[in-house]
């Protein structure tokens, strides 16, 4: 990774951070404002909130990138991967994903370590065939390293979408506080189990220490764990992709699963 300023973008990152919250943590955006200067207030909608974070981080990242000498190219569609494709000067690529989830809190208000997670990319389509370009701005197998750029967040008591005047604008209170940012590659963020739903997505980790260190279960296996993230998600089935190969059961739900499976059992004793 020599010719990429990971430990400059990181400092972006961390500036970030400081510039999105107040002093006091809360967000610093408060609501979408029209010609007439009334200020509509955001509500609990999650995917408004990652969208409003998404369209404020992109323009300085962008910078960063293109006072870098890198090409930046943005996903030409919603669902296609990576967020951001950055193109260095030697023209390497490198994909980088945006990615926000929120603490979980128990019925008591306590915080419990874990965190909604997020999901990583399809693990069919393109992660298989990696020359695929179908939902994703390049072939797979063309990028040298796939990172994620993530923000974790508090969500504040819900309340519905208000107008406001101008001279208001202090009085509003945002949905989300206390936000911290996180950047690794992908697959030492990646768990072991799909994202949510019914989609062929992989899932992260939702430990935010986890999160925060890049320690997910494949990064525990120490420098072959891309290798076996790569393995493991090219070969995991879910039970109506096991039934339509006339399978009975996948043949692993868990990397302790496939590692036995793949009479991989030295690697084992890594995960905690």
């Amino acid at each position: 990774m020599s010719d990429l300023p990971l430990e400059a973008f990181q400092d972006l990152l961390r500036e970030l951070e400081a510039k999105l919250q107040t002093r006091d943590g809360l967000w610093t955006l408060r609501g979408f404002i029209d010609t007439s200067q009334l200020i509509y207030s955001l509500g609990a909608d999650t995917k408004v909130i990652s969208k409003a974070l998404e369209l404020m981080l992109l323009p300085p990242m962008t910078q960063f990138w293109t006072s870098h000498g890198y090409e930046v190219i943005p996903a030409q569609y919603q669902n296609f991967y990576p967020d951001l494709s950055l193109v260095s000067p030697q023209g390497h690529r490198f994909a980088l994903d945006l990615k926000t989830c929120y603490r979980l809190f128990d019925s008591a208000g306590r915080f419990r370590g874990r965190v909604s997670g997020f999901t990583l990319g399809a693990y069919t389509g393109y992660f298989r065939n990696r020359q695929s370009t179908k939902n994703i701005t390049f072939p797979y197998d063309t990028y040298r390293h796939h990172f994620v750029a993530g923000l974790v967040y508090s969500q504040i008591s819900a309340s519905l979408p208000g107008m406001y005047r101008l001279a208001d604008l202090t009085t509003i209170v945002p949905p989300i506080r206390d936000i911290q940012v996180f950047f690794h590659e992908k697959w030492k963020l990646a768990a072991d189990r799909p994202g949510s739903g019914n989609t062929r997505n992989i899932g992260s980790v939702t430990d935010l220490a986890a999160l925060q260190r890049g320690e997910g279960p494949f990064a525990q296996l120490g420098p072959v764990g891309e290798r076996i993230f790569d393995e493991y998600w090219q070969q995991y089935l879910n039970r109506d992709m096991a039934r339509a190969a006339e399978l009975a059961e996948p043949p692993f739900r868990s990397l302790k699963e496939y590692l036995r499976y793949r009479n991989e059992r030295d690697l084992l004793t890594l995960l905690g």
